[in-house]
């Protein structure tokens, strides 16, 4: 089960890449950014079953985690304006990013995933991915508005 979610991971790893540059080839907008996020937090109702529910300090480690690496995509997303239209910025360093993030994710996974029970694997890392992809985006929203403002 480990190693399959794990390889499921490395595709949509691979799949975001391409969606990556397939995006930074037309003009983006605010939506674009933004709904991503609203539509994975329909995952927060995994929480409502009790198999999934962690501590509270298990919470604010794994949204810990997902900030700091947040930081490393915030850093590497960057916007420009080309006929009158804001688009992604090409950037080899954010596929660098992407797949270091993924390595270090799928070697935490495998070592709290023999400490901890799947479900709350899965709760854990859910969260860290969600609070990973909520700081960037608000982050990418910004710095898409400073760019579309100009």
């Amino acid at each position: 089960m480990l190693w399959g979610s794990t390889l499921v991971a490395l595709l949509m790893g691979i799949v975001a890449s391409f969606v990556r540059v397939k995006a930074s080839a037309k003009p983006t907008n605010a939506k674009k950014i933004l709904i991503p996020p609203l539509a994975m937090t329909t995952g927060m109702i995994q929480f409502l079953i009790p198999a999934f529910r962690l501590s509270w300090v298990e919470v604010a480690e794994a949204l810990a985690v997902g900030l700091i690496f947040s930081l490393f995509l915030i850093k590497t997303s960057n916007f420009e304006k080309r006929d009158g239209e804001v688009y992604l910025s090409r950037s080899k360093a954010f596929f660098v990013v992407v797949f270091a993030l993924l390595a270090i994710r799928t070697a935490m996974k495998v070592w709290v995933g023999h400490e901890v029970d799947i479900f709350s694997t899965g709760g854990l890392f859910y969260l860290i991915a969600w609070g990973m992809i909520v700081p960037w985006r608000i982050a990418m929203y910004q710095k898409y508005k400073r760019i579309a403002i100009t």
